[in-house]
């Protein structure tokens, strides 16, 4: 697998996962894992998914990041998980077509991580 920058994958245009692409191995998932470090690989009910919480000063500033999340993922026709507490918004990046973690949800990764720095 190519070795892509964090400023790759923020410029990469997203789309939806066709559900006949190819979930990433195990060795394209460590390849890429430094690009967006800050983030977990978990399984969650056999489905590998990026995770990051992200701490917030109060529940209205966490509206504002899911805000800006919900534009990256209409943006990229991609669509994670949000949960939203006083304090923190906890994303978890996958694709639901393939039940597993694509270039997609790297890519959708580094630009949270983005929005976040810019805030």
């Amino acid at each position: 697998m190519k070795a892509f920058s964090t400023n790759e994958l923020c410029a990469m245009q997203g789309k939806a996962t066709h559900k006949t692409a190819q979930r990433l191995t195990d060795s394209e998932i460590a390849h890429l894992q430094p690009q967006v470090a800050n983030w977990q690989v978990s399984d969650i009910n056999g489905i590998l998914q990026l995770q990051r919480r992200f701490p917030m000063a109060n529940f209205v500033a966490a509206m504002g990041f899911a805000r800006l999340i919900t534009e990256i993922a209409e943006a990229n026709d991609h669509h994670p998980t949000l949960v939203l507490e006083y304090g923190s918004v906890t994303v978890s990046w996958w694709s639901h077509s393939i039940g597993g973690l694509h270039l997609n949800d790297f890519a959708a990764a580094a630009k949270t991580d983005k929005a976040f720095a810019n805030l």
